[in-house]
């Protein structure tokens, strides 16, 4: 069996530089917390727990501390979460992708200035409510043609787009094509992160080659469903799992080439492992 692995495969920079910045933090005489989850990895996320980071799972929660240090994830907070950080008096620690940070100045400007902001993007998303808290303005989120159909938009104001920075770029543009039909004055910053652009561009040119393909990511983890997705319409025989236990390939013997792609969020050794196990049991 012949296993084709992406380049991009695993941790982006982002990624790597929240995980990092916690690891470095551990050991110190400060309680450590992480606002959410620092990153869509359960595997990271229980590790750094037995190492005694606590998760910080809302602001309710957020407004009872009193002391420690709070690391901002990777996919960025709303301007409110940092007030509440600095108004309890709490140690911050900005982990937040330099991307996402890029897309949380451009909507406070532009919702300054009295644009209406457009975010292309998965409304639950934390990164997409992080983005919302920066706008002072309305902010709209839409992933489809019909939920931007339900944004109840004011004809005479402009309206400001960006995207998630994981979100689909074919399906971005599609979707900016259509909103700009409809006559708005408008302006479109493409906010979809290079690494998240190449991810898809190397993901779907592998899925269309081989006879199987395996993405790997965790299961809250938006980047990785859409390289699922992007893979699935290329590859009949698309499999997305979180790790090695999650593997349960019944392969046709016609298959000889497998590709295997992993989300920003998936750290080397569950992506080695599933890599290890297909050459030697296929």
């Amino acid at each position: 069996m012949e296993v084709l692995l992406a380049k991009s495969a695993g941790f982006c920079f982002g990624v790597k530089r929240a995980v990092d910045t916690v690891y470095e933090r551990i050991g110190s005489r400060e309680r450590i917390y992480t606002y959410g989850p620092i990153i869509h990895n359960g595997q990271v996320v229980d590790d750094l727990e037995k190492k005694g980071v606590h998760v910080i799972a809302s602001l309710e929660e957020l407004r009872t501390l009193r002391e420690g240090t709070v690391v901002i994830r990777s996919h960025g907070v709303s301007k409110e979460v940092y007030d509440v950080i600095g108004g309890q008096g709490l140690t911050c620690v900005d982990a937040t992708c330099p991307f996402v940070r890029r897309i949380h100045r451009i909507v406070e400007e532009e919702s300054k200035k009295g644009s209406q902001i457009l975010i292309i993007g998965n409304a639950g998303h934390p990164e997409v409510e992080g983005i919302m808290g920066w706008s002072h303005t309305a902010a709209g989120v839409a992933q489809t043609e019909e939920e931007i159909e339900k944004i109840p938009f004011d004809y005479g104001r402009k309206v400001c787009i960006v995207s998630q920075t994981t979100f689909n770029y074919n399906k971005f543009q599609e979707l900016v094509e259509i909103f700009q039909k409809r006559g708005y004055d408008s302006s479109v910053v493409n906010t979809i992160c290079n690494a998240t652009e190449e991810r898809q561009t190397e993901a779907r040119e592998i899925a269309a080659k081989v006879d199987a393909m395996i993405v790997i990511g965790g299961k809250h983890s938006s980047n990785t469903r859409k390289l699922f997705e992007i893979c699935s319409r290329e590859c009949a025989n698309t499999y997305f799992i979180q790790t090695l236990d999650d593997l349960y390939l019944e392969l046709p013997k016609s298959v000889r080439l497998v590709g295997i792609t992993a989300g920003a969020s998936t750290p080397n050794k569950i992506i080695e492992e599933v890599q290890n196990y297909v050459r030697i049991n296929f």
